[in-house]
């Protein structure tokens, strides 16, 4: 039996650009796009995952977070099925001048894979934003 997972992921936005990182599935031959964050430990609240996760991923501080909504995500990927409750937070980067830089850099425990700031309007099906849903609810 596999578990749901609950995520907390973080959406900065830089205009009409969200920051995300890009990731690759092999078995799909998918390359893809999702905001940082992750999984929600026993005992921690969504909002505190988030700051912890973007602490390990990036080294950054979030200030002005705020809940924008809940999605639940069943996938197929990297050869395996998936179910998760995503919680989608707005905020700010405290370091302000990761604005100024279209990539960021890469995920800190994660080499190689980069964090960059990309058009919301530019996420397509060749171009997916996951988790699903997640461009309707920013508005796109």
């Amino acid at each position: 039996m596999t578990a749901i997972r609950n995520l907390a992921l973080a959406v900065p936005r830089r205009g009409d650009d969200v920051l995300v990182f890009r990731g690759h599935d092999p078995t799909r031959e998918q390359t893809f796009y999702r905001p940082l964050g992750g999984g929600i430990e026993f005992g921690e609240t969504a909002a505190q995952a988030l700051h912890r996760e973007l602490r390990e991923e990036l080294d950054v501080e979030l200030t002005g977070v705020r809940l924008l909504g809940v999605l639940e995500n069943l996938f197929h990927a990297f050869d395996r099925q998936g179910h998760e409750i995503v919680f989608v937070f707005a905020c700010d980067l405290a370091d302000r001048s990761l604005y100024e830089r279209d990539h960021v850099g890469d995920i800190l425990d994660d080499p190689g894979t980069p964090v960059m700031w990309w058009p919301l309007g530019g996420f397509d099906d060749t171009t997916p934003l996951y988790p699903s849903g997640l461009a309707d609810l920013l508005g796109r």
